[in-house]
């Protein structure tokens, strides 16, 4: 391969290059090619979410995340980052969206998942060596909380007012062993609208949780630990068998909670407003349907069930996330440890409210 830096200095003139200084210029030009980056490589956040979104559905990930992101991208990334090219957005940049993000109301935990698909976007990016810098890395970037200090859930009296609320309709008929399943097994919606008759295993009082059905789309649980088998007290078994013999869909491969007309996936946004209307017909106050998650974890919490155990029946991937339970669970040391070191020592100021003051 040649390359022409100049002209060649001819023998006894000062006209054109040495071979010294053209080794030089031919330096210079090829420092100067390698800093700047290809035209076609000067995409904005927009193009290069969309290149790393595609390669994922390629690579297999599941149709709901992928989806999830793409709406991150189109809702969040794309218009706050507009056309800025992806290689000239600073730290400063991003700590100015994670500040946009905050001051339009996104929670910490919204705010944080934004930043991590952005923070993916440069990392695929940077393999292919359109960006030399992640400045998601370095940013400051909001603390969530480790609890969540406001898990809601319902009592024994508000889920049997709900369940009472529920229409006595056909859609009916399914909902009502649904709300009830959900707050005594801690199964998750989308685990609930994929669960089949040959998952409920009758003898040994269990259901098996492999699938769930989220976006249109059936698919494996959220993670290598929610696939579990999770216990059936009798109440609830004995609804599920009511259920069974009444349901037109029984096979073993139909879904428990089918529509009782196609047997198909009941809608989820006919479902939640359903959830919503019989909560407001029975007075008790709103929940989310997840909540009735948090009413199996907190009832079975408050019963003594072991942290680990409770993970293992949730199918939590981190520990951490069920020790948000762990405020429900009865200690019967703590009140002797209180009684030992008060009960005795510390005068009651009950009992003097109304005599003379102690000498």
């Amino acid at each position: 391969m040649s390359r022409v830096v100049g002209p060649i200095r001819e023998p006894g003139t000062r006209d054109g290059l040495t071979k010294s200084q053209a080794e030089a210029r031919l330096r210079r030009i090829i420092e100067d090619t390698a800093a700047a980056p290809p035209i076609v490589e000067r995409v904005t956040v927009k193009e290069a979410g969309d290149r790393l979104l595609a390669q994922l559905a390629a690579l297999g990930r599941k149709r709901a995340t992928v989806q999830s992101y793409e709406s991150i991208l189109r809702v969040h990334l794309a218009p706050h980052f507009g056309d800025q090219a992806l290689a000239k957005i600073t730290r400063q940049d991003v700590e100015a969206f994670i500040g946009a993000c905050r001051a339009d109301g996104q929670s910490v935990k919204s705010t944080l998942n934004y930043l991590g698909l952005l923070h993916g976007i440069f990392e695929y990016t940077l393999r292919e060596g359109w960006v030399s810098s992640n400045p998601c890395k370095l940013a400051a970037k909001p603390r969530a909380a480790d609890v969540d200090p406001d898990i809601h859930y319902l009592d024994p009296d508000e889920l049997e007012a709900l369940i009472r609320a529920v229409p006595a309709d056909d859609l009916g008929r399914v909902e009502r062993v649904m709300y009830f399943t959900a707050a005594t097994t801690g199964m998750r919606q989308g685990e609930l609208l994929a669960l089949r008759w040959s998952d409920v295993d009758w003898p040994a009082r269990r259901v098996r949780v492999r699938r769930n059905f989220v976006r249109g789309e059936y698919g494996t649980p959220k993670s290598k630990r929610s696939s579990r088998a999770v216990p059936l007290a009798d109440p609830v078994a004995g609804q599920l068998d009511q259920l069974h013999q009444a349901s037109d869909y029984s096979g073993d491969d139909d879904l428990v909670f089918a529509h009782p007309h196609t047997g198909k996936p009941i809608d989820r946004s006919k479902l939640l407003k359903r959830f919503k209307a019989a909560l407001r017909l029975a007075g008790v106050r709103e929940v989310r349907f997840h909540d009735l998650r948090h009413t199996f974890g907190t009832r079975m919490a408050a019963h003594g069930v072991p942290m680990r155990a409770l993970q293992e029946m949730m199918g939590h991937r981190d520990f951490k996330t069920t020790l948000i339970y762990a405020d429900y669970a009865p200690s019967a040391m703590e009140s002797e440890w209180a009684e030992a070191a008060f009960g005795a020592a510390v005068t009651n100021p009950v009992t003097n409210l109304s005599g003379s003051e102690p000498n």
